[in-house]
């Protein structure tokens, strides 16, 4: 079975996924590096010990969605021409995603959609991704649903309940393992005292204007808690880390990095007292952790976060951002409470229940068992 990753977050929910096919053997992995991302991709793997199976060529010269979408398409319709796989397994809702799907589709190959069940309800937000996870679902042979209202979704679109399995966000499993290890983190990082604001902001509508304001409510933190120190690893785009530094010039507990080997992120996550955040997996990893999230964003696919309380939407509004912050910064029953009710993504053993599903669908396992209710996670 082929495991198609192009970006790093892929590259992560998935290696939980190829860990427990290989404990399990009954299905062979076979991990493909599509060439999107494969350099981030290769790191993000490392860190689970595992590696890419196929890293596939993709020249890009341009940039453009459709120059990698025609890229990618041939390079896995000619991959899947050569080794046919038993299924396709692809994650989330990238370029990659949907050219996985497409590719195996178009040769008749079942395509099995981890992460399915996603929806903002709006087409321009997150875009193009919202329209990737919309035309994955419409020709997955198997769609394994985060949570319930995932699920949900999917079967008021008209999708047969018995090619929805409920399994969890692999993202949990991949977060509690890696901290488990405890990595270490560079000596910049290094803090003996005071609370830690993780901010990332990569998303591109994030950048420009947007990221300005961020920066400023920032600043503000800063300037009214002495006690508070900021670690925020700047997306590799040269303009945006002009920005970032030009932005945040001048202030003594700011930490400024180049984007970060997972591992590292994650302890960084599980240490922080609060987290600003644009990224989708974030949003997921940080309830397992007991720490919140203001998500930097008017809009979120993720609407289980905001439903159970552990995460609040404040856009890239100066004065909304520092009011939350200060509500959690100032009152310690506040912040505890919004985690209280544990991780709604999880409880670290969805890539079992992914392996038994796809074991199913491939007659290798004994009859699916019943769609399973997820136990919360207790924040660490």
């Amino acid at each position: 079975m082929h495991l198609i990753a192009g970006t790093r977050p892929e590259a992560i929910k998935l290696a939980p996924v190829a860990i427990a096919m290989r404990a399990a053997k009954r299905v062979t992995p076979v991990i493909v590096a599509s060439g999107q991302h494969p350099a981030m991709v290769a790191q993000a793997l490392a860190a689970f010990d595992l590696e890419p199976d196929v890293t596939l060529p993709v020249e890009r010269r341009t940039g453009s969605q459709p120059e990698l979408m025609t890229a990618l398409i041939e390079q896995l319709d000619a991959l899947f021409a050569e080794r046919k796989p038993a299924a396709v397994l692809v994650q989330g809702d990238t370029t990659t995603t949907l050219a996985g799907a497409l590719a195996a589709f178009w040769r008749q190959i079942p395509v099995v959609h981890l992460e399915a069940g996603l929806r903002s309800g709006d087409l321009e937000s997150p875009f193009p991704e919202e329209g990737n996870r919309r035309l994955v679902g419409q020709i997955a042979a198997l769609h394994l649903a985060p949570t319930t209202l995932a699920a949900t979704n999917l079967m008021d679109e008209g999708v047969d309940p018995d090619r929805v399995v409920l399994t969890g966000n692999t993202v949990v499993d991949a977060a509690l393992t890696v901290v488990g290890r405890r990595p270490e983190l560079p000596a910049e990082l290094t803090h003996t005292n005071g609370r830690m604001i993780l901010v990332t902001a990569h998303r591109r509508e994030s950048w420009g204007e947007p990221l300005d304001r961020v920066l400023s409510a920032v600043r503000t933190l800063l300037n009214h808690y002495p006690d508070v120190h900021v670690v925020l690893p700047s997306h590799p785009n040269p303009a945006v880390r002009e920005q970032v530094e030009a932005g945040l010039k001048g202030e003594a507990r700011v930490v400024i990095t180049d984007p970060l080997p997972y591992p590292v992120l994650a302890r960084l996550l599980s240490e922080a007292y609060l987290v600003l955040t644009d990224s989708g997996g974030i949003q997921e990893e940080a309830p397992s952790f007991g720490v919140p999230a203001l998500v930097l964003r008017d809009v979120t696919e993720r609407v289980e976060s905001l439903t159970a309380g552990c995460a609040r939407l404040v856009g890239t509004d100066p004065s909304l951002i520092v009011a939350e912050a200060m509500r959690l910064l100032d009152d310690p029953v506040a912040r505890a409470a919004m985690t209280a009710n544990g991780n709604p993504y999880g409880d670290g053993k969805a890539a079992v229940r992914t392996e038994e599903a796809v074991a199913d669908l491939l007659g290798v396992a004994t009859p699916r068992r019943p769609v399973l209710t997820l136990v919360p996670s207790v924040g660490a």
